[in-house]
């Protein structure tokens, strides 16, 4: 495909239609440990307006400064106080930046390809600020969007500084700025800056000269590509969690003899309570306590399991070797008192599983989901504020990466409203991401365009991983 052939036309600074009324939000301590990663890069694919270039430019420039009237924050850049050491968002109407692209040689056909395709490179060129890190938020825009025109569709790409955001309020902002150019008079949902949260910290994260560096090497060769699972996949998947007395034939196939290794005690069981680490900074517990009978392992959790399975199986590790499965959770809802849904901000904290490969494998789909599901039921108030007690007696940066060749990161949401992002001619045809924060083992989650449960899994592996997950037929019967 050739990606080579993308024009820039044009490149303009798009202010708020409003001044701001908000000077600055400190960043808090679910904000700090994400200056180390690169900035969010999530785009939709939509179906061709009927407008000139120039109308569709001017409609976008509109609509967005009207959208960063209602988000300032945005609008402005990250400060650091030289004598507290606090980094702030100064909401100082900088203004961030629209790109306007076109690649009239790319189409729907060439982007869209079957299933059984990797990814087309050409979305990494649908995106700006490549390769930056959120820290970079000093002195460059905190947004910066690219509107691509393609020859039968247009590429909406937009790149997020994470220091700022979280999935929840990226996705605010994006459906905000589609019901704005839609012509909506009044927004739906209202973005909350209260600062008076668990999160609010007087404890200073210190950085070297220059800020940090990334985490994780990106010059690994890797592939990315889209595993679709419908509806009834799903449920199938998830009566199989659910049911710990599983004989599913297929599923016993794939284990080998070697996979097979003694149960290990339950005191092994390390559960990190929410924080951004490699290392265990909580509580030791046991999670394969009796759940309540109304305990139910979720879709979700059921997904996962299986995903956490295969790809641990297609790598091909020792017995003995310590896996990690980890989720980003959303604490909004997990507080007491809750926070505001629509907080901004970051708002998250991470959940790290382990299994060694040999008990993952011996035992059936239940007993891995039952690890997942457990984990995040306890991620309770009470876990989220020791988590950020513990942040703040060890500030640090969050390692984002694969450090060991068997890990697995989860981000993204599969409740994100992706396909509400209508401009005004029709809703998106996928949800497509760029180059930011990919690594071997990195996975996002999508809802599918038809919505009713169904998921999109964005896979990145080493190649010879994803040969063997391709492969592993214990997965790929719930893949459509």
């Amino acid at each position: 495909m050739p990606s080579s052939s993308m024009v820039i036309v044009s490149k303009q600074t798009v202010y708020p239609q409003r001044k701001s009324a908000i000077k600055s939000l400190k960043l808090s301590v679910s904000d700090l440990p994400m200056l180390s990663c690169q900035y969010i890069q999530k785009g939709v694919l939509l179906p061709t307006p009927l407008l000139s270039s120039a109308s569709l430019i001017s409609l976008f420039n509109l609509s967005l400064s009207k959208t960063l009237s209602h988000f300032p924050a945005l609008a402005g850049r990250l400060g650091t106080n030289d004598a507290t050491g606090h980094v702030y968002i100064i909401c100082n109407d900088a203004g961030v930046d629209l790109y306007h692209a076109k690649a009239s040689h790319l189409s729907t056909a060439a982007l869209i390809p079957p299933s059984d395709q990797d990814i087309p490179a050409a979305y990494r060129r649908f995106f700006q600020l490549d390769s930056t890190l959120s820290y970079a938020g000093h002195h460059k825009p905190l947004v910066s969007v690219q509107i691509t025109e393609l020859a039968d569709a247009v590429f909406v790409g937009c790149t997020m500084n994470h220091a700022v955001v979280d999935g929840t309020s990226f996705w605010n902002f994006f459906n905000t700025f589609a019901e704005i150019a839609r012509g909506e008079s009044k927004i739906s949902k209202a973005p909350d800056f209260c600062r008076d949260t668990v999160f609010d910290s007087p404890v200073v994260l210190a950085f070297a000269p220059g800020g940090p560096s990334v985490t994780f090497s990106g010059d690994e060769p890797l592939r990315e590509k889209i595993f679709h699972f419908s509806r009834e996949a799903i449920l199938r998947l998830k009566s199989r969690a659910n049911n710990n007395n599983n004989n599913n034939p297929m599923e016993k196939a794939q284990i080998s003899s070697a996979e097979i290794i003694s149960k290990q005690s339950n005191d092994n069981w390390a559960v990190t309570n929410g924080e951004h680490n490699r290392k265990t900074n909580g509580k030791i517990t046991s999670v394969m306590g009796a759940k309540p009978p109304t305990a139910e392992i979720s879709s979700f959790q059921s997904l996962c399991a299986q995903l956490w399975r295969s790809v641990t199986r297609a790598r091909k590790l020792a017995p003995t070797k310590t896996t990690t499965f980890r989720m980003a959770v959303n604490c909004r809802h997990r507080l007491e008192p809750r926070l505001a849904p629509f907080y901004f901000g970051n708002a998250i904290q991470s959940i790290p599983t382990v299994a060694t490969a040999g008990e993952l494998l011996a035992n059936d789909l239940n007993w891995g989901a039952d690890q997942l599901h457990d984990n995040v039921v306890a991620h309770d108030d009470a876990t989220v504020r020791r988590g950020v007690k513990d942040w703040e007696s060890n500030p640090r940066l969050f390692p984002l990466g694969n450090f060991d060749g068997a890990m697995i990161t989860m981000g993204s949401s599969p409740r994100f409203p992706m396909y509400d992002n209508d401009f005004g001619w029709g809703r998106p045809l996928v949800v497509r991401s760029g180059k930011a924060n990919k690594f071997d083992g990195k996975i996002s989650a999508f809802p599918r365009r038809e919505g009713n449960g169904s998921v999109d899994l964005e896979v990145v592996l080493a190649p010879e991983t994803m040969i063997g997950l391709e492969n592993d037929l214990e997965f790929m019967q719930y893949v459509s």
